[in-house]
C-alpha cells in the first residue's frame, strides 16, 4: 500500500472540489489534503473540507505534524487540533473491537447499485483510489490508463479540462470503423474526414470530449485478455493522437448479466460510466445537460446490433444524435 502525508493549506482558487462531498473547495479557505505517491514518480493530492476528511482512512496523530500546520491562523490551528482528538477516539474504539461485525456488510456496500427512483435508476457507486488498479485482472494496462472495476479508463490526457458542456461519442462504428477480422491498435479507419476538425472545434468552444466505449472481449477472451486489452486501447490512443486533441476515455469491460445475473453497471445502456465520469472525472462541476449531447450508432434501427446508444443517452437524459446526423452536417 502506498505510504501517504497530510498537508493543510488555503485553497489557492475555487478549481478544487472536496473528494468526499464533490462540492467546490472555495478559494482562501482551509482545506486537508491527503498525499500520496504515485508508481510513476510523481504525488497526487486528495483535497478535502476539513468536515469531510476521511479519519477512517487517513488517522491523524498529531495535528502539529501535518505540512503546513505552523502557517495557519490560530483558529484553523485549533480545529485541526480538534479534528486530531476525534481521530484519536475513533483509533481507540477500533482498538477495543475484537473483531468487526458488519464487515460483510460494509464490503457488500462498495459494490455498484442501482437504486431505483420512480421510474429512473439512479447509479449509486462507490468510487475510491483505493480501488484504482494499473491492472484489468491478468492484463496489465498501458501508462495513463486505469482500472476500477469492471471500468478501464484513461486517467488524464494531456490538455483535458473539466467542463459544464460535455460532448460524448462511442467509438466503433461511430468515430471509426473497426474491424472484425483483425485485432491490433491500426485496425481501424476515421468513419468520416470531418470528425479530427469536428472535434477539434468543440474543443476550442470549451467542450471536454468523452468516449463511452463497451469492449466485452476484454473480459470474454480469457486467454487472450492482454491481446484484447492492448487491442482496444491501442486503437483509442492512436484515434486520439489523429484527431490531435484531448479525449477522456471510459471502457466498459462486463458482458452484460453476471452469474449471479447482476447487471454490470458500466455496460451502456446502464449509464454506469456516466456516472462516474459526471461525479468523479469531472473536478466537481456540474454538466449542463441542456448544451451536452452523445454521439452513437446502436439506435436500434432494422440493421443496428442493439439500441444501446439510443438507450443510454435516454438513461442519462442527453440529447441523442447518430453519427451520420452529427458529422454530415
Amino acid at each position: 500500500m502506498a505510504s501517504s502525508k497530510v498537508v493543510a493549506e488555503y485553497a489557492k482558487s475555487n478549481r478544487s472540489s472536496c473528494k468526499k462531498c464533490l462540492e467546490t473547495i472555495l478559494v482562501n479557505s482551509l482545506r486537508l489534503g491527503v498525499v500520496t505517491r504515485d508508481p510513476r514518480g510523481f504525488d497526487n493530492t486528495k483535497w478535502h473540507h476539513v468536515d469531510c476528511f476521511p479519519l477512517e482512512s487517513q488517522a491523524i496523530v498529531s495535528a502539529e505534524d501535518i505540512r503546513g500546520f505552523s502557517s495557519l491562523k490560530e483558529g484553523d490551528q485549533e480545529a485541526l487540533k480538534k479534528l486530531e482528538a476525534v481521530s484519536n477516539s475513533e483509533e481507540e474504539k477500533v482498538n477495543k473491537r475484537v473483531d468487526a461485525p458488519g464487515e460483510s456488510e460494509q464490503k457488500e456496500s462498495k459494490k455498484p447499485k442501482l437504486v431505483e427512483t420512480g421510474k429512473q435508476d439512479v447509479m449509486e457507486i462507490i468510487f475510491t483510489e483505493a480501488d484504482v488498479k494499473t491492472r484489468y485482472k491478468d492484463a496489465t494496462l498501458m501508462p495513463k490508463w486505469k482500472a476500477f472495476q469492471t471500468l478501464i479508463f484513461l486517467d488524464q490526457d494531456e490538455g483535458l479540462h473539466a467542463s459544464e458542456k460535455i460532448a460524448a461519442f462511442d467509438f466503433d462504428g461511430c468515430l471509426v470503423n473497426t474491424s472484425l477480422k483483425r485485432v491490433g491498435p491500426d485496425a481501424w479507419s476515421l468513419l468520416y474526414a470531418s470528425i479530427p476538425l469536428k472535434l477539434q472545434c468543440l474543443y476550442r468552444d470549451g467542450y471536454k470530449l468523452v468516449i463511452f466505449t463497451n469492449e466485452s472481449n476484454i473480459e470474454r477472451w480469457k486467454k487472450k485478455r492482454q491481446e484484447a486489452v492492448d487491442s482496444k486501447i491501442g486503437r483509442l490512443n492512436n484515434f486520439i493522437k489523429c484527431v490531435k486533441v484531448p479525449i477522456q476515455v471510459l471502457i466498459a469491460c462486463g458482458m452484460g448479466k453476471s452469474k449471479d445475473k447482476i447487471d454490470d453497471p458500466f455496460r451502456k445502456p446502464k449509464p454506469g460510466m456516466w456516472r462516474i465520469m459526471e461525479k468523479h472525472f469531472n473536478s466537481g462541476l456540474p454538466v449542463n445537460m441542456d448544451q451536452s449531447f452523445y454521439v452513437g450508432d446502436a439506435a436500434g434501427r432494422p440493421n443496428d446490433h442493439s439500441d444501446a446508444d439510443k438507450k443510454f443517452a435516454e438513461a442519462v437524459g442527453l440529447k441523442f444524435y447518430l453519427p451520420e446526423e452529427y458529422f454530415t452536417n
